[in-house]
């Protein structure tokens, strides 16, 4: 399977603005600029492509992981935070809260970890991940 994205820039980094589109067309040319990277303009920047590639990954490795082990997922709901830090992307922080009936909270925790460790995009990053994972009842 191959996937492709086409980013576009015109001007200097700073006054400068750029359009993202992807293959399917959910980003259409999307706009990102300095400000939507490093301050809060509208727009979208790599690190939050990131951030939502890596939550949609894990999260859906985390509920084939469940389904193999004879679980059925309720709701699986992740948040990741990459950070940037001194022109570094250093880390991505994954916060799961999980629905899963049936499972103890060590057989949880154990799938989660794994799922964390051999979701495609893991695998793709040099930096630290970390996971913070709750099973709510």
């Amino acid at each position: 399977m191959r996937r492709h994205a086409t980013a576009v820039w015109n001007g200097t980094i700073k006054e400068g603005k750029g359009n993202i589109t992807t293959q399917s067309t959910v980003l259409n040319q999307t706009q990102y600029s300095f400000s939507s990277r490093f301050e809060d303009g509208v727009g979208t920047n790599p690190e939050e492509l990131l951030a939502a590639a890596h939550a949609g990954c894990f999260t859906m490795k985390l509920s084939l992981d469940l389904t193999q082990a004879g679980f059925t997922p309720e709701t699986l709901e992740t948040k990741s935070v990459v950070s940037l830090e001194n022109g570094k992307i250093t880390k991505s922080e994954l916060t799961l809260t999980a629905k899963v009936p049936g499972i103890s909270e060590e057989q949880f925790q154990q799938i989660a970890k794994g799922a964390e460790e051999t979701c495609p995009v893991s695998g793709a990053f040099s930096f630290e991940i970390t996971l913070n994972a709750t099973l709510q009842n």
